[in-house]
């Protein structure tokens, strides 16, 4: 009897493909050179590929309705109210693959990343022993770098501008010291080649026009590619930025808008329950594949004093972090810290086990999790990675860790 061999077991056993750290040094630029790059990619299921894609639907159909929208927008801060009229740029929709198939642990607006690992392996076919074939490993760098440039051109015209943005500022806080400035550097080269003048800025060093424009040394910047973590650009250094937004003389992308209606964590509460989706106007079967794939979430509170008695199987997320900062697993938690949390302004998620990837670089094993992020622009993927740690939140300096390319099984 002929047995096929699906992803969890290729992710336990082969080791015949090397992506890592030696191809990244001949693919990539050389300022990408001190990126981590795990050794062997991550296998997936095409069905759980299929299911990924069929939530990022259901999600962009979703934050498109007026329902949707009244709700979220009730609950975040009165700046995301304003609609400057286009989407933003690339959302990163991030899932654990168990047994039981993909689940989606959360949305990011400024998910960073995908640049990266982009051309990762140069679309080549791999010969893998276990599978007796041949596997294709990375994709084109040259269709990908292309379709982020038409990505930034048409949120431009979406925001109502004609022909393209003549200069574009990639704004961070404290830019040279971010963990993914190498990926800036790449952004800003990919934008140049096209024409368009692209230049790394801290908030700082922004300032407000005579005429409410956003200026950087001296000269005015058409766009901000915003990977900020302060979604509602609260803080004083934003606010020559966040006046030139609501002002409409800067197109801002991704926006508080785009947090509001995609990556506040509280949205997870809502797309864990079909009754919910179905009373804002989710047809029954869309509610049930979200549900399905949304692990249940719960807002907490000061009365949720008995989550602590299940605390093991929970995940608690701060309703506007980012990233691991300040997310707990249950399994860690001290009373302290728990306290802290019944404080309120977080939920409760269901925890979900990140899939296993064995690897074996030649000279050491070990057993890693990882997550699976895709990177999608008006419900288009653009592509995908996988993130191979250790611990209790995703991290990429992990020894032996980093970012890996998926193969679809």
């Amino acid at each position: 009897m002929t047995h096929t061999l699906n992803a969890a077991d290729l992710n336990t056993s082969c080791h015949c493909i090397h992506v890592g750290r030696d191809q990244a040094a001949v693919s990539l630029p050389a300022e990408m050179g001190g990126a981590p790059f795990a050794s062997e990619p991550v296998f997936i299921n095409r069905q759980d590929r299929e299911a990924m894609e069929a939530v990022v639907e259901v999600i962009e159909a979703l934050a498109a309705s007026p329902r949707w929208q009244e709700a979220a927008l009730a609950q975040a801060p009165e700046i995301a109210r304003h609609d400057p009229g286009h989407p933003g740029v690339m959302f990163g929709y991030d899932f654990h693959i168990g047994q039981e198939g993909p689940r989606l642990i959360e949305v990011n607006t400024n998910a960073g990343g995908l640049l990266m690992l982009g051309g990762l392996a140069g679309g080549s076919q791999r010969w893998c022993s276990s599978v007796g074939g041949l596997l294709e490993v990375g994709g084109d760098q040259e269709s990908l770098e292309s379709r982020i440039v038409e990505m930034f051109v048409e949120e431009w015209r979406l925001a109502g501008r004609p022909g393209s943005p003549g200069r574009i500022a990639i704004v961070d806080e404290a830019p040279e010291a971010q963990f993914l400035h190498p990926e800036f550097l790449r952004f800003a080269a990919v934008l140049r080649r096209a024409g368009i003048e692209a230049e790394i800025a801290a908030p700082e060093a922004l300032s407000l026009g005579s005429g409410g424009e956003v200026m950087l040394g001296g000269r005015a910047v058409d766009m901000v590619y915003n990977r900020l973590t302060d979604f509602y650009l609260e803080g004083e250094v934003l606010a020559p930025l966040r006046a030139a937004w609501l002002g409409g003389r800067v197109v801002l992308s991704p926006h508080p808008r785009a947090h509001a209606l995609m990556a506040r964590k509280s949205n997870l509460i809502a797309w864990s329950d079909a009754a919910r989706l179905e009373s804002l106007g989710l047809d029954p079967a869309r509610a049930a594949l979200l549900s399905k794939h949304v692990p249940e979430t719960v807002a907490v509170g000061s009365e949720d004093e008995a989550l602590w008695a299940r605390r093991r199987d929970l995940f608690f997320k701060p309703v506007d972090g980012f990233g691991s900062r300040a997310a707990w697993s249950g399994e860690g938690l001290t009373r302290k810290t728990f306290a802290r949390i019944l404080q309120g302004g977080y939920v409760a998620q269901r925890l979900v086990e990140p899939g296993r990837r064995a690897l074996d670089d030649g000279t050491r094993r070990a057993e890693m999790k990882y997550d699976v992020r895709l990177f999608t622009y008006r419900g288009e993927v653009l592509g995908s990675f996988a993130r191979l740690y250790r611990g209790q939140t995703t991290n990429m300096r992990t020894p032996m860790g980093g970012f890996a390319p998926l193969v679809e099984v």
